[in-house]
């Protein structure tokens, strides 16, 4: 993170700070994202909430919970890094199963948010794991 960067953060230890829903996940970065000094394309901006959505969606459906959540703007992109429970790696639909414990179908966000991040690391953090994506400030040339 360089000097000067505009962060929101959340850990278990600290659960007021802590998103609870996409909706307030995507919040968040909103605020963080008004901040940054040029004017985003709604593209940009709408695929960074989406990445945000799919990312937090995924560590309360299928991860066991959300334990941090931390989102930063930095020279690279917007940096968002998502820590779960589970030290499950996620799933394609195209893995042997695409539902959740409760029956629902899933594991269609997982390339989602490769497609549209520049880089996506999962990182173990035991006993779950961490996924930090970095998006691009402006749209990709078609």
């Amino acid at each position: 993170m360089t000097e000067g960067s505009t962060t929101a953060s959340g850990t278990a230890d600290d659960r007021s700070s802590l998103p609870t829903t996409a909706a307030e996940a995507r919040a968040r970065v909103q605020d963080v994202l008004d901040t940054h000094p040029e004017a985003l394309s709604a593209t940009v901006v709408n695929d960074i909430l989406l990445v945000t959505s799919e990312l937090v969606t995924n560590a309360l459906r299928h991860g066991g919970g959300l334990t941090a959540f931390h989102v930063a703007l930095t020279p690279e992109g917007l940096r968002i890094a998502v820590t779960d429970r589970s030290a499950e790696r996620p799933r394609t639909a195209a893995s042997a199963s695409s539902q959740d414990l409760a029956g629902r179908l899933g594991g269609f966000g997982w390339p989602l948010i490769q497609r549209l991040s520049r880089s996506v690391t999962l990182t173990p953090a035991p006993p779950g794991k961490t996924i930090e994506a970095v998006l691009a400030y402006e749209a990709p040339a078609l």
